[in-house]
């Protein structure tokens, strides 16, 4: 079974505005900075954007902004201590397969 269009488009994008920068929710938050000195921030924001995404039985993603959200909260806690995620991270979502 592969990904289907829709999960893989998900991934591909969410990876683009990564490391372009320009993801939002990371408005204003050098998030950029972290490529090549903290792999292990990077590597957690896409383990949960990878765990919270869900699709639906024809492969088609239901929740990217979530997902994304969810991901991108993960950065900003990370890199302002001030930063608070709503809700809190569940360990499912932290969770690295």
């Amino acid at each position: 079974m592969k990904l289907s269009n829709s999960v893989s488009g998900a991934l591909r994008t969410f990876a683009y505005f990564m490391a372009s920068g320009t993801c939002r929710g990371l408005e204003g938050v050098d998030c950029l900075s972290l490529y090549g000195n903290e792999p292990s921030a990077i590597e957690q924001a896409y383990a949960i954007f990878a765990n919270v995404l869900e699709f639906d039985e024809l492969g088609t993603v239901t929740n990217n902004d979530y997902a994304t959200q969810r991901a991108t909260q993960y950065i900003r806690s990370y890199l302002d201590d001030t930063f608070q995620e709503e809700p809190p991270f569940a360990d499912w979502e932290l969770a690295l397969h």
